[in-house]
C-alpha cells in the first residue's frame, strides 16, 4: 500500500507566496510603467487591432461600476479588505492535499492587493483609482474594457478556484427521501 503525505499548511502557506509574491510585483511594476509611459501618450498597438497598451484610470471596479459614485472607494476598499481576510482564512483552512486552491488563493490576493494599493496611490484628476492598460479587441472594433495584470491574476485565481471546488470540494448531501406514504 502507498501513503501520500500530505504537504504541511506551512508548506502551502509558502505556496500562496510564491505566487502572490511575484503576481503583485509585476502587477505593480506594469501599473507604474504605464503611468510612467502611456499616462501623457497615445496608445500603442503591440497586436495591431488585437493587443494594445492605453492608459485608462478607473474610479469604480469592473467594467467601471460605480465610477461616480462619491463613496465607491471606500466601499472598495472595505470590500477588498474583506476578501483578503477571507482569503487568509481560506489558506489557514482549507485542506492541504491539493496545491491548486493555494495557488488560486495566491493569484486572488495578488489582484486584490494590487487595485487595494492604487486605491490607496494613484491619483489622477483629483481623483483615486485604479491604473488600467491592457486593451484586446476580441472581435474587429469591439474593444474589451481596458484591464490590469491584478485584474487577469484575479479572474485566472477565481476560475481557478472554481476547478478545485468543483474537482476536490465536498459534495452536497443529498436531501433525504420521505419514506412513501402508506
Amino acid at each position: 500500500m502507498v501513503t501520500i503525505d500530505t504537504p504541511t499548511r506551512r508548506a502551502r502557506i509558502a505556496l500562496v507566496l510564491a505566487t502572490l509574491i511575484p503576481a503583485l510585483a509585476l502587477d505593480l511594476w506594469t501599473k507604474a510603467w504605464a503611468w510612467e509611459h502611456l499616462r501623457t501618450q497615445p496608445g500603442r498597438a503591440i497586436v495591431p487591432h488585437f493587443f494594445h497598451l492605453e492608459f485608462a484610470f478607473n474610479t469604480g471596479s469592473a467594467f467601471g461600476f460605480l465610477r461616480d459614485a462619491g463613496w465607491s472607494r471606500l466601499f472598495f476598499i472595505a470590500i477588498t479588505v474583506a476578501a483578503l481576510v477571507y482569503m487568509a482564512r481560506l489558506a489557514m483552512t482549507l485542506p492541504t492535499r491539493w496545491p491548486s486552491g493555494f495557488v488560486a488563493i495566491g493569484l486572488i490576493a495578488s489582484g486584490a492587493l494590487g487595485n487595494l494599493h492604487d486605491r490607496f496611490v494613484r491619483v489622477f484628476m483629483d481623483q483615486y483609482g485604479v491604473v488600467d492598460f491592457i486593451v484586446v479587441y476580441y472581435w474587429p472594433g469591439k474593444r474589451w474594457p481596458a484591464f490590469n495584470i491584478a485584474d487577469a491574476a484575479l479572474v485566472a485565481g477565481v476560475l481557478l478556484f472554481m476547478i478545485y471546488l468543483r474537482r476536490h470540494g465536498d459534495p452536497a448531501e443529498a436531501p433525504a427521501l420521505a419514506p412513501p406514504a402508506a
